[in-house]
């Protein structure tokens, strides 16, 4: 038997089934936009903010420290931007 390993995860990776059972609700019936002003919308910031909880406990990190971007482009240009702005003189 062959066994595949996958070395492009740069470009997308599977997603754990465990995972993909936890988004099943955001993909189907509780879609919407979080930053809107309306009912759902809120709904959906709480869970967007429950999950900032999980990761900032996960990796002992402060509320405001995680960040949710949508791309490897705009995380990186924050962190670039960040680390200019913590040493100007560099």
């Amino acid at each position: 038997m062959t066994c595949m390993i996958y070395l492009d995860h740069n470009a997308t990776t599977s997603v754990l089934p465990e995972v993909s059972e936890a988004m099943i609700p955001y993909f189907t019936s509780e879609w919407g936009n979080p930053s809107s002003a309306y009912k759902f919308g809120s709904k959906l910031k709480g869970a967007i903010e429950e999950a900032r909880g999980q990761v900032a406990a996960l990796i002992g990190a402060q509320l405001r420290e995680v960040i949710f971007t949508s791309c490897g482009t705009e995380s990186n240009n924050a962190a670039i931007h960040a680390a200019l702005q913590a040493n100007p003189q560099k």
